[in-house]
């Protein structure tokens, strides 16, 4: 070797030197502290990273240091907590300090698009410890695109779990995996895109895998499984007066009702009120501490942790408060603050109603009238093989529903007459008990069976009047909102100017269900509907039967992995689907978000003044027989 190779060997062996040499005893936690810019793009909070300010990402950070014989990181989690600027930190540890492949993964590719964006290419940018090593995106073959960035002995690559291409396009020592609860069930066949994904560690015996997701359903959760699989660690502060460790939990969160900025936490041990600026000292000396110690070696780590614990300037305890008294009684909102504020999945989703106390609980409105509350109209048509069935369900404030009637067409649907006799009834006005009449304002028709025949009929009747749906578990623009009944804004375009909308029916199914089982309230006493509660005419029983029909039960794929579906305790259903159907055409008037003001509106629009009553006549006196009476005398 020449004296000048001996001198600079880095000069022409850098990247093989790198590749060779043994892992830094640099920790992840450091090199944050050290390195770590955080952008105004970004960040609320420009400038150097501090790892005091969240000091309960210290130990999860350091878990995925290069020197950590962990293997996979769990982390369960609510919002404004900094997961993701965790993994963030790590992405930039392992470019800076540990070069290797890494995968990251957001739920869609869309997402990791937007991510790359916003997050990844400031990191690199404002990083002078990473800017020289990630080249340029705008030279030529810099190896930096949107979805991928090279650097010196290893590369980055950022795709979506809907991509099966993305998950397997290579093999990664590094993996992460955020927002695993708002991955699809299925990706193109080949089964849970997290299995998938971490099947592409396997070659590497020192793999590290983070995930991280804030929880949805129980049962359901893929984040709730991994953490029950891990050491299950919580985080445990002291209080300020007396120095008793806890771990925060909502039940001691107090406010007065109506003023959620009084809220203070009340210390478990001596009953002392807790301020929110307290809370950064008391985060300041909390320790993780385990509940299932010695899982997998120590190998598998696993964290968990609510918004009460999010810094002082990011979510403060009144907010929680504020968010909580949001959300009244609306089972929905419930399930969404216990998600991303408790960081908690929501049990009991999908409990199948009892169709006796569905059917006891009929009420005496007339089929065919809306009822005083009722305002607006909505249809779902469930199509047969030799009928259509329809159901008719009027909205009124805070989701409430009446169903007005449910309509057998007879007829072969792809013959013409059947689709007539549709159309008339579109065309159709129904009494309110406000005395003005009302029609259909959408219609949402399935298109499973004879699709061209939906095409041409929802075409006939225009995109206001009718919508065109396909059932659909597996659409991001479904999946990535797990506690809605959600239809993608815009549609999917399809030929002749027809627009396909993919709903997604298996979150309508466990909305129906929750709304179903709520209980009456005691009127007499002043108590206000549920929100979501369901009104019924004095339907014949094999409606309740139908509407009842399915069941959410969980079943192994042929690779392994748990998939919930739902699956019939009977052969007819037809009422359901129909049910479900009217509550898509409903989420798209986007009724959640009208004012008060709009449905006074409404009401006052459907209000007819009752012309007053004409004078009686009083019948001139006559004689009768002795002993004639006039009846009820």
């Amino acid at each position: 070797m020449t004296p000048a190779l001996r001198e600079q060997p880095s000069a022409v062996l850098g990247p093989a030197a790198r590749a060779f040499r043994p892992d830094p005893a640099l920790l992840v936690s450091e090199w944050a502290d050290r390195h770590r810019v955080l952008s105004a793009r970004s960040s609320p909070e420009p400038g150097m990273w501090r790892t005091a300010r969240t000091p309960y990402l210290r130990e999860i950070m350091d878990s995925l240091s290069a020197s950590s014989r962990v293997e996979m990181v769990v982390f369960m989690k609510g919002a404004q907590i900094g997961a993701t600027e965790a993994g963030n930190n790590w992405i930039g540890y392992i470019i800076h300090h540990a070069p290797g492949p890494m995968l990251a993964v957001q739920p869609t590719v869309e997402m990791s698009k937007r991510n790359s964006k916003q997050r990844i290419a400031p990191l690199i940018e404002e990083c002078p410890a990473l800017r020289n090593l990630v080249k340029e995106s705008r030279s030529r073959d810099s190896g930096n695109t949107i979805l991928a960035k090279e650097f010196p002995s290893g590369i980055l690559v950022l795709t979506g779990a809907n991509s099966a291409k993305g998950l397997r396009s290579m093999s990664a020592r590094y993996l992460f995996l955020d927002e695993v609860d708002g991955y699809i069930g299925d990706v193109d066949g080949e089964g849970d895109p997290v299995p998938l994904a971490i099947a592409r560690t396997s070659n590497f015996t020192r793999r590290k895998i983070y995930i991280a997701s804030t929880p949805v359903l129980s049962g359901r959760s893929r984040i709730e499984k991994y953490y029950a699989d891990s050491d299950q660690c919580r985080y445990w502060v002291p209080c300020p007066v007396c120095m008793q460790s806890q771990v925060l939990k909502f039940e001691q969160l107090r406010w007065e009702p109506g003023q959620p900025e009084s809220a203070r936490y009340i210390c478990e041990h001596c009953a002392a009120p807790l301020h929110n600026h307290q809370k950064n000292r008391m985060l300041e000396h909390g320790e993780w501490r385990p509940d299932n110690a010695g899982a997998y070696g120590g190998r598998v780590r696993g964290f968990h942790l609510s918004s009460l614990y999010s810094p002082d300037g990011w979510m403060s305890w009144a907010q929680v408060a504020e968010e909580y008294e949001k959300c009244g009684t609306d089972p929905s909102k419930l399930q969404v603050f216990s998600n991303t504020k408790l960081g908690v999945p929501w049990a009991d989703a999908a409990e199948v109603p009892e169709v006796d106390r569905l059917y006891e609980r009929r009420e005496d409105y007339p089929v065919g009238k809306l009822p005083e509350g009722a305002l607006v109209l909505t249809a779902g048509v469930d199509l047969q093989i030799r009928r259509i069935e329809v159901e008719l369900v009027a909205w009124g404030r805070s989701k409430q529903s009446w169903s007005i009637d449910y309509r057998v067409l007879e007829g072969d649907p792809y013959q013409p007459e059947v689709w007539k006799q549709l159309a008339a009834l579109l065309d159709e006005e129904f009494e309110t008990a406000y005395g003005g009449k009302v029609r259909i304002q959408k219609m949402a028709v399935d298109s499973g069976y004879a699709p061209q025949r939906v095409y041409e009929f929802v075409r006939q009747q225009g995109p206001l009047r009718a919508m065109c749906i396909k059932g659909n578990t597996n659409s991001p623009a479904l999946v990535n909102h797990p506690h809605l009944i959600e239809v993608q804004p815009q549609g999917r375009s399809m030929k002749h100017g027809v627009k396909l909308w993919p709903v997604n029916v298996s979150i309508a199914k466990e909305q129906l269900y929750k709304w179903l089982r709520s209980s009456v309230p005691d009127l007499e006493r002043g108590d206000p509907w549920p929100v979501g509660f369901c009104h019924f005419p004095r339907y014949g029983r094999e409606y309740f039967e139908q509407l009842c029909a399915e069941r959410l039960v969980t079943r192994l794929t042929s690779g392994g992995a748990r998939k919930p579906v739902w699956e019939k305790t009977r052969d007819r259903n037809e009422a359901l689907d129909a049910r479900v159907y009217a509550m898509a055409a409903m989420a798209t008037l986007r009724i959640d978000t009208w004012a008060p003001d709009r449905w006074e509106q409404l009401q006052a629009s459907l209000t007819v003044a009752k012309a007053a009553p004409p004078p009686v006549k009083r019948p001139m006196p006559q004689f009768k027989s002795f002993g004639a009476r006039e009846p009820g005398e």
